[in-house]
């Protein structure tokens, strides 16, 4: 495969990570919406609702950190990353990208072993597995590996990271 094809395929794999992501918005908006429905207008509170928005939560956060957040929409201390010149950012992408491929290569396997064990455990209302749960972070994690490395090979290459420095960001 040539290199357009494969921008192209990551593009649409980019707007379905997308798609999932607002899916789990409104799925979890619904449930907000059902959960005031049911306990102020029907006087008849419901759990699964919230165990719902709650899944959904940590799933769209973790899902679109590592499928869908761009590297410009990372926070960063903008302060001190905006006063340094190229080079110096480079570095500083290749010591935090070494960081945190190390501190996720390391915890990977306890997190592993952790989610796996939680297959004895259920929910409390919709009665699914907590290691289907809870997997969500196995791939952030092995997708944080993933981004890091790139970033931090990139950043060794002479790629600094795509940053709006002149945003004016709040950090």
């Amino acid at each position: 495969m040539n290199s357009e094809r494969l921008v192209a395929i990551g593009r649409w794999l980019r707007r379905r990570a997308e798609n999932i992501v607002a899916l789990m918005l409104v799925t979890m908006f619904i449930c907000f919406i059902l959960q005031i429905l049911f306990r102020y207008v029907l006087n008849y509170p419901v759990g699964w609702t919230e165990e719902v928005s709650t899944l959904m939560w940590i799933w769209g956060v973790l899902w679109g950190a590592v499928f869908v957040l761009d590297e410009k929409d990372e926070v960063r201390f903008d302060i001190i990353y905006s006063a340094v010149k190229e080079r110096t950012r480079r570095v500083f992408t290749v010591i935090t990208g070494l960081a945190l491929v190390i501190f996720y290569s390391v915890s990977l396997p306890a997190a592993t072993s952790y989610v796996t064990f939680m297959k004895v455990e259920r929910s409390a209302y919709l009665g699914i597995r907590q290691d289907y749960l809870y997997s969500i972070f196995i791939l952030f994690a092995v997708g944080a590996i993933v981004r890091y490395a790139w970033l931090t090979w990139r950043a060794i290459r002479g790629h600094a990271p795509e940053v709006d420095i002149a945003s004016g960001s709040a950090l």
